[in-house]
């Protein structure tokens, strides 16, 4: 599934493509949808926003009727492409839901879960309003995310399971889950509770830098000057990408001991057993 920075980047290209356009068609699979289409074409999308792993499409109002927005999540198979209009692309997937415009058009394959809601009403879908703090689509500061590790319902659980609970921090997934704990020099099993003030602040820290990080360079988490210097030594984008995640037995960047992999929160995790101890702080 992708992650957070992976939905934001996606909703940069479809609202380059449709952002600001008239809706010439909009199309849905299905049939509850249906009556819909010839309301919704013809207006302007007025913006493409994300929220967690969700993309809204906003459509403004008419003279008529109230704007409108698609709300859609990719869950595991879903995929937006981007191209022209008057051609679809070659996939097997199954279109779900379309937005054409005069010259380029977004189309959602393959996903499930679409709905079409009022703007003021997006506070009832359930997925929106689980969602906390959420970084690469609203202004997060550390002092927000040091109140969030505070909260009851999160301090006493281990940072492993809790990373993944978009209810804690939206847009974190796997990957970013086990870089976000080596940035912040954590054990896995670690709780917020467990933290002195320096060690919170240093988790909040990592979690804004790894989510801009990995936004900014396009799914790399690591330092930016030692990706670039493997590169140049040679190193593939998948081996050079991340500090620990997906490079078990390798040896760590930092201290030279071997990446660790193991299965947490039911999901495959990576740390470095010599870094991500209580009182290590990053040289």
């Amino acid at each position: 599934m992708p992650e957070g920075p992976e939905i934001r980047r996606m909703v940069d290209e479809i609202g380059s493509a449709v952002a600001g356009r008239t809706a010439e068609t909009v199309m849905f699979a299905f049939e509850r949808f249906k009556s819909f289409e010839p309301l919704l074409a013809g207006r302007q999308v007025t913006s493409v926003e994300a929220r967690g792993k969700a993309v809204l499409v906003f459509l403004a109002a008419t003279d008529e009727d109230g704007p409108w927005c698609v709300y859609s999540h990719n869950q595991l198979y879903g995929k937006w492409m981007i191209g022209p209009s008057d051609r679809e692309p070659a996939t097997n997937r199954q279109l779900r839901f379309a937005i054409l415009g005069a010259e380029k058009a977004a189309r959602l394959y393959s996903a499930s879960d679409i709905r079409l809601v009022r703007p003021d009403e997006l506070d009832q879908v359930d997925y929106l309003v689980r969602l906390g703090p959420d970084p690469l689509n609203q202004v997060v500061s550390v002092d927000d995310l040091l109140a969030v590790f505070e909260d009851r319902r999160f301090r006493g659980r281990n940072l492993s399971g809790l990373l993944l609970d978009q209810a804690f921090i939206a847009g974190i997934g796997n990957y970013l889950r086990s870089e976000i704990l080596f940035e912040a020099r954590l054990a896995p099993d670690t709780r917020p509770r467990d933290l002195d003030d320096v060690e919170r602040r240093r988790l909040a820290e990592a979690i804004l830098r790894m989510l801009q990080r990995a936004y900014t360079l396009k799914g790399v988490t690591n330092d930016p000057e030692r990706a670039e210097r493997l590169k140049r030594h040679g190193w593939t984008f998948g081996q050079r990408r991340h500090m620990v995640f997906n490079r078990e037995s390798q040896v760590c960047h930092e201290c030279d001991g071997p990446i660790v992999k193991t299965a947490m929160a039911s999901r495959r995790l990576y740390f470095c057993p010599s870094c991500q101890q209580r009182g290590h702080v990053k040289r």
